[in-house]
Parts: C-alpha cells; sequence; structure tokens
C-alpha cells in the first residue's frame, strides 16, 4: 500500500512546474516597432559628433558644382605627430606641429590642446608636415595635442603649459 501513495506524490511533485506551465498565459503578438521620424529638411546636426564639432559644414545636395567644390580628402593616411617646437609655452605662444599626412589646407580641420577643454586654437596650416598653433589660454601643466586631418586624429607627447 504504501509504494502506490509514493508513487502518486512523486507525480504530484513532478507534474506540479509542468501544470504552472500550462496555466501561465501566452505573450500577446510582438508588435512591430513604430518607424523613426524622418529628419528635418535639409538633415540634422548632432552637436560634437564628427566634423561639427570643429564648425566644418558639410556638403548638401547634389549636382555637378556641388560635387566639384568639395575637396577631395585622402581618409586613408592617417596623421602622425612627430614633434612639437617648443615643447612648451605659456598662453599666446606660437609652436610649430611637425608630423605626416597632414593634408590639404581645405582637408585640415583644427588643432586642439586637452588642457583649454574643447577649445578650438588658432592655427596656420604651413603644409602636408607642418602647422603653427597659438597655445590658447589653459591650465598650467601638461597636455596633450590633437590635430584634426582628413584622414583623422592624432595626439602629441606631453607639451608643457606654462604659467601665463
Amino acid at each position: 500500500m504504501i509504494r502506490p501513495i509514493l508513487v502518486i506524490a512523486a507525480a504530484i511533485v513532478l507534474a506540479g512546474p509542468l501544470l504552472a506551465l500550462a496555466q501561465t498565459p501566452s505573450p500577446a503578438p510582438a508588435q512591430e516597432p513604430a518607424a523613426p521620424a524622418p529628419p528635418p529638411e535639409g538633415g540634422q546636426i548632432e552637436e560634437g559628433t564628427g566634423f561639427s564639432m570643429f564648425g566644418t559644414k558639410s556638403i548638401s545636395g547634389s549636382g555637378g558644382d556641388k560635387v566639384e567644390k568639395d575637396p577631395v580628402c585622402d581618409r586613408s593616411k592617417r596623421p602622425k605627430i612627430h614633434k612639437i617646437e617648443p615643447d612648451e609655452g605659456k598662453p599666446g605662444d606660437k609652436v610649430v606641429i611637425k608630423g605626416e599626412n597632414f593634408g590639404t589646407k581645405e582637408c585640415f580641420h583644427g588643432v586642439s590642446f586637452i588642457a583649454a577643454s574643447g577649445t578650438k586654437a588658432e592655427f596656420t596650416f604651413v603644409n602636408d608636415t607642418t602647422v603653427e598653433a597659438v597655445v590658447p589660454d589653459a591650465r598650467k601643466g601638461l597636455t596633450f595635442v590633437d590635430v584634426i586631418a582628413g584622414g583623422g586624429n592624432a595626439r602629441s607627447k606631453a607639451f608643457f603649459v606654462k604659467e601665463k
């Protein structure tokens, strides 16, 4: 007599989770996600992304005249900074940045000193290997200098900003 009771108890224990699953309502059918809203006429600029960070506008529209005016920048050549002369300076001092693959004047986008927190430095594009820049108002100490060219960004070794 004991055996049939054990068998029934075991069946209830094993069947309990299955019964709970059978009683769970099935999920509602998946709905298709809503289509994204179309961008406003003329496109949209996301601040702080891509070249908009440096105030560079992309050509918009189409047509032969627009394409001819757009500079052809070689994006396969990554810029590289070899040295900055002098390797220290105070705000307002001029420095010469030497490197490679800075591109053309139309494809060179800017110079920034990390300690100046997002302030674009004044610069003069000389050629594919040389740019002159003015140290912006930045906090004293070690920083890095970035050049932004058609092929991307390059970061220097440490540069020391002196007190004003």
